[in-house]
Parts: C-alpha cells; sequence; structure tokens
C-alpha cells in the first residue's frame, strides 16, 4: 500500500478556471492540432473520415506535453485519426471484449464473479484512436439513465456482487452531483464492499480532481481504488502529480493500466520509463494490455511474441512490484488472461 503524501499546493493556473472550461476548450481540430504542434506537413495523413467517424478531442494541457515539430510523439500517436483506421482488418470487429454478450441491464455489464461494471457515461476528456469502445452503443446503454435505477436494483438485488466498478466512457466525465446520486443509492447495498473507478481524466485533464471531488470520495463508505489509464511516461506532468497526490491524500488507491501500442510504448526504455514514472507519482502499475482488436485499432498492435520478450525485458530490470501483468481480455473468459 503506498502511503499518502501530504497535499500540495495547488498550481495558480488552477485556480483561473473550472475543469469544464478546460474540458470545452479542448483541440477538436486534426488540423488544428498539428499547426500547434509545427506539423502542418502531416495534415495529408489525416483522415477525414475517421474523424467524422470517431472526433479528436484532446485537452489543450495534454497537447502542451506532446513534443513540438516531432511527427513520432507518442502522446500525437494516440490521438491522431489516420488513413490506418478505415483499412478493414480480418479479425477486427465492432465489440472486441464480448461487452454486447455479458450486458445484464441498461449499461451493466458482468464478466466476472462478485463484479458489475457501469458504463457510466458514454463522454470522454479524450478520444484514444485504439479504444475498445469506440464503437459501443452508448445512446443506448448508459447506467446513469433514470437516476441509475435499474444499475442499483440490479446489484441490490445479486449478492455475489462485491465491487462495483464505474467505466464508460469516462466516470469522471459526470458531475460530482450525479455520482453522489449513484454512491447514495448504493450506500444501502449491504453486500458492496468495495467501489473502483477506472478514468483516464486524472492524467489527461489533471484539472478534474477538484475540491468537491475529494470531498466525494472523502466521504463515501467504501474503500475506493482508482484505475489511471497512462501509456507512456511523457502523459506525466506537475498537475498529474498534483492531482493523483490529492487523491491519495483522501486515501484512494491508485493503479495503472496500460495498453502496449505499436509506436507509442513497444520499447523496453518506454516501459520501465512508464512504470517508474507512475510509481513516483504514487501509482502501482496494474496490467499492461494487449490491444483489444476493435476496428479501426489494427495499425496498433504489437504481435504476441514480441509483448512477451517486451515484458521477459521489462521483469528483468525492474523490482517485482514495478511490473505491470501482461494479460490479454478474451470475450467469454472468466478473467484476464495471462500471457
Amino acid at each position: 500500500m503506498i502511503t499518502a503524501a501530504p497535499e500540495p499546493r495547488q498550481p495558480a493556473q488552477w485556480a483561473a478556471s473550472r475543469w469544464q472550461q478546460a474540458w470545452r476548450d479542448a483541440v477538436r481540430d486534426p488540423r488544428e492540432l498539428l499547426a500547434l504542434l509545427g506539423l502542418d506537413a502531416l495534415a495529408n495523413r489525416v483522415s477525414d473520415e475517421a474523424a467524422a467517424q470517431f472526433p479528436l478531442r484532446v485537452p489543450r494541457g495534454f497537447v502542451a506535453r506532446m513534443r513540438h515539430g516531432d511527427p513520432h510523439d507518442p502522446l500525437l500517436r494516440q490521438v491522431l485519426p489516420l488513413d490506418d483506421e478505415m483499412q478493414p482488418v480480418p479479425g477486427y470487429g465492432l465489440d472486441a471484449v464480448g461487452d454486447g454478450a455479458a450486458r445484464s441491464g441498461t449499461g451493466v455489464i458482468q464478466k466476472y464473479r462478485g463484479r458489475a461494471l457501469l458504463v457510466a457515461t458514454g463522454s470522454c476528456a479524450i478520444n484514444c484512436r485504439y479504444c475498445f469502445r469506440r464503437h459501443f452503443p452508448y445512446s443506448d446503454e448508459t447506467a446513469a439513465r433514470d437516476g441509475w435505477r435499474e444499475a442499483v436494483d440490479l446489484i441490490r438485488h445479486d449478492d455475489s456482487i462485491e465491487e462495483v466498478l464505474l467505466s464508460g466512457g469516462d466516470p469522471l466525465s459526470l458531475s460530482n452531483a450525479k455520482l453522489a446520486e449513484l454512491t447514495e443509492a448504493l450506500a444501502g447495498v449491504p453486500h458492496l464492499r468495495r467501489l473502483r473507478i477506472h478514468s483516464r481524466l486524472p492524467v489527461v485533464l489533471p484539472e478534474r480532481i477538484d475540491e468537491g471531488l475529494i470531498a466525494w470520495l472523502s466521504g463515501l463508505p467504501w474503500p475506493v481504488t482508482v484505475v489511471i489509464h497512462a501509456n507512456h511516461a511523457n502523459e506525466f506532468d506537475a498537475a498529474v502529480d498534483v492531482a493523483l497526490a490529492r487523491l491519495r491524500a483522501a486515501g484512494v488507491h491508485l493503479l495503472n493500466q496500460a495498453v502496449l501500442l505499436r509506436g507509442v510504448n513497444d520499447d523496453v526504455d518506454a516501459l520501465v520509463a512508464l512504470s517508474e514514472r507512475g510509481f513516483a507519482a504514487g501509482v502501482l502499475p496494474y496490467y499492461l494490455h494487449q490491444l483489444d482488436r476493435v476496428a479501426g485499432a489494427a495499425h496498433f498492435e504489437v504481435d504476441d511474441a514480441r509483448a512477451r520478450a517486451l515484458h521477459a525485458a521489462l521483469a528483468a530490470r525492474l523490482s517485482g512490484y514495478l511490473v505491470p501483468r501482461l494479460v490479454r481480455e478474451v470475450a467469454g473468459d472468466t478473467g484476464k488472461r495471462p500471457l
């Protein structure tokens, strides 16, 4: 268990605007993004069709961490819509991990015993091109609909469920009031023991970790784990460190799960740096996922033999607690499949 650090002073720029404003100010035009990075010459590689199907969205604070003038920047590669996405590849589909078959209620997915995953919202502050839910029918499948009633009733009547996972989209894109609405309803479920939140916002939009969110987290009756999603050490900066320290000071356990991505982190030095930089910010490595084979993401795939070799090299260089588990999610399995 990581000991909570004292809360550092909040960066001055956070006082100037709220996280909702930073969300609204996100870059949504691929060519604007390239111009900000001095990469106008790459505009002919942008796929307008891919951007129309799955729009670009990236907060300006995240853009600021990209390397100016570098067409191979690992953060840029995660968000830039390319023609590669529009090439059909056998074995890549719309529901890569069997979410549809595991549906047990509106916005409720039950794949593993003892756990219920709530698709809290379809909104996210950043659209990652490898997202396994990029084709998910959010308009029909959101657990927050109707005040979470169906989801909470399902959990209340199934005493095998001990842990609720909030996912999406990104659950922290919901207001503090909406999150509190859910947890107030769940507080009456006697068999619930843990709450887990999967969110990329502490990394891509650290302004989201505001006083209201911390107050909500601090008042919850269960142990809370936040699983952040960082794929490269360059995603961390001083503002992210502050956001993570605030979560730790509120008693939240922090884990990171990354996706192994070609051209982003398929290099042992990059993986070592990710584990070490995350741990320096109080985050324990959890999973290193092989790519979920969702349509539009095939150009990110790293083959299994190389993935295993990279993982072995990572284990040879780091202490065991800094080595994430290399896994793949396979539809119908009772847990993540180790590789």
